[in-house]
């Protein structure tokens, strides 16, 4: 399998408000649509579609050079609206405890990590989630938010400890739920406070405060398939600092 994946020199992550590029909202949909199919799911709140209609939803979308084709991409989206967050649709049902503490983080502004997902080029090349999660965590300081929330599944339940989320033990099963089929576990998760990222790991709090802190960089990776130079670009149009 390891011939099968195409060289990839450089990557490109760059972060967009939704409704400002109705195009990549169809390739991130695509990207994400084939994705969970291979892993047969189906019914997921994240892999609903109308969020491309939501003024308060920005993506990361990753591509490689000298193409528009989105190869991994996640989503923040902030509360608040007539949009509910995706964690609300996939566990309100089941423990509605989930509701009041989302409206009362509503007033310092709240928000979810979602809609987190791989293409098997990027996954092949071994960069897994943990720099998209980073990404997605550094770009809320631009969205001048205070905590986030996310679900997460097994995969990348460890990536996301790293990254400062902290299980809520006090809705499901110690923070765990059955979703999005019997057979899967989710676990809901928080970030208190995305500024002072108290529980993030001290190398990912480093690199999440280096995007923060440049916005426009350039980073040269080692992988188990050689060199890669990551291009961010995370200055969102319309938001100055």
């Amino acid at each position: 399998m390891e011939n099968s994946i195409p060289k990839i020199d450089k990557l490109y992550f760059r972060a967009i408000r939704a409704i400002d590029d109705r195009q990549a909202c169809i390739r991130f949909i695509e990207g994400h649509t084939k994705v969970l199919e291979i892993y047969g799911i189906t019914q997921i709140t994240s892999a609903k579609i109308d969020w491309i209609l939501n003024p308060n939803v920005y993506m990361i979308v990753v591509t490689a050079e000298n193409s528009d084709k989105i190869l991994a991409g996640g989503r923040i989206q902030i509360a608040g609206g007539s949009f509910p967050l995706p964690i609300e649709d996939a566990i309100g049902y089941i423990d509605d405890r989930i509701y009041p503490m989302i409206t009362a983080d509503k007033e310092l502004v709240t928000g979810e990590c979602c809609g987190l997902w791989n293409s098997w080029e990027i996954a092949g090349l071994g960069i897994g989630s943990i720099f998209l999660g980073r990404t997605c965590v550094a770009i809320t300081q631009q969205l001048q938010m205070k905590s986030l929330y996310a679900l997460c599944a097994p995969a990348t339940y460890r990536n996301c400890i790293k990254t400062g989320f902290r299980v809520i033990d006090t809705i499901g099963n110690k923070g765990k739920f059955y979703y999005p089929k019997e057979d899967l576990t989710a676990t809901a998760l928080i970030i208190d406070d995305v500024n002072t990222l108290d529980n993030t790991f001290p190398e990912e709090k480093a690199a999440i405060e280096e995007l923060r802190n440049n916005l426009l960089m350039t980073k040269t990776i080692e992988t188990k398939h050689g060199r890669i130079e990551i291009h961010f670009d995370l200055r969102i149009k319309g938001i100055t600092l």
